[in-house]
């Protein structure tokens, strides 16, 4: 009988289980839309109906990757869906583990308090900030903040980090900015925050 009750893949070539990288950044970027609207939703309208189903589903969806097993997690099945037709970027899958734990724990928090207990507290936006911001940097930018505390916590410990993040490498000509870039970057942001502001 097939066990439905594990963490990670075996996959041939890997010598500790993975996880599709594709599949995780995929689901990531679902969760952040969502988030994203109900957060914006319940900040303007001061209506938290939307985020309390948001958080419900959360809570749940990271229950599932961390304690069940990641290939029933709604969201990831999802992300699957979306990247099925992409090559596979196998990581490993400890260090993931230990960031939808974190996951796992804030969404605990914000059940608590958005669902269970319907309190008032800036404690709230905090945390509803703190998972976007983890949500986004891993969708956009494929770093997983969790990852990178897995690293710092347990150093030589974590394998098949996205980008190769866990091993020392020289950076290409190709990765690095030079300070035209830097310049220009800099300045269109500044201009962009500066029409905002008067805009407002």
């Amino acid at each position: 009988m097939q066990n439905y009750l594990h963490f990670g893949e075996t996959v041939a070539g890997y010598s500790v289980p993975v996880l599709n990288e594709r599949e995780a950044r995929a689901g990531a970027g679902i969760l952040f839309v969502f988030a994203l609207l109900s957060f914006l939703y319940a900040y303007n309208n001061m209506d938290f109906r939307y985020t309390q189903i948001f958080v419900t589903f959360f809570m749940l969806d990271f229950f599932i990757r961390v304690v069940i097993n990641p290939a029933y997690a709604p969201s990831l099945i999802a992300g699957r869906f979306f990247v099925s037709t992409q090559t596979p970027e196998y990581v490993g899958a400890a260090q993931k583990r230990f960031a939808w734990s974190i996951g796992l724990i804030l969404s605990i928090v914000m059940f608590t308090l958005i669902v269970i207990l319907e309190m008032m507290t800036p404690i709230k936006i905090w945390i509803c900030l703190a998972c976007l911001i983890l949500l986004f940097s891993e969708t956009a930018f494929g770093i997983c903040i969790g990852c990178v505390l897995y690293n710092w916590l347990f150093p030589n410990k974590a394998a098949y980090c996205p980008g190769d993040m866990c091993v020392a490498k020289i950076k290409q000509p190709i990765q690095r900015i030079n300070w035209l870039q830097a310049l220009l970057a800099v300045t269109a942001f500044g201009v962009a925050g500066w029409l905002a502001v008067q805009a407002s």
